[in-house]
């Protein structure tokens, strides 16, 4: 059994590859940069660009990128 490799891609890469599939949704992620602001929606959240609303709060990163296919199977996200 071959054990396939992980090649780790840095948040940031993983960030724009996420907005640029979620664009046409009128959606972005964005990242929590105050304490409060993380205890409120998290480290990620994706907000709705049209509403200026919050679409969604404490999003795994990973599980995210995977859902909407900016992450192949093979791919990790490193530092």
């Amino acid at each position: 059994m071959s054990k396939t490799k992980q090649i780790p891609v840095t948040r940031r890469a993983v960030i724009a590859r996420i907005n640029r599939a979620i664009h046409d949704d009128d959606l972005v992620l964005r990242t929590a940069r105050s304490a409060r602001a993380k205890l409120d929606v998290g480290d990620y959240f994706i907000v709705n660009s049209r509403l200026n609303a919050i679409a969604g709060k404490d999003v795994d990163l990973e599980a995210y990128a995977r859902e909407v296919g900016a992450l192949k199977a093979y791919e990790t996200v490193g530092e």
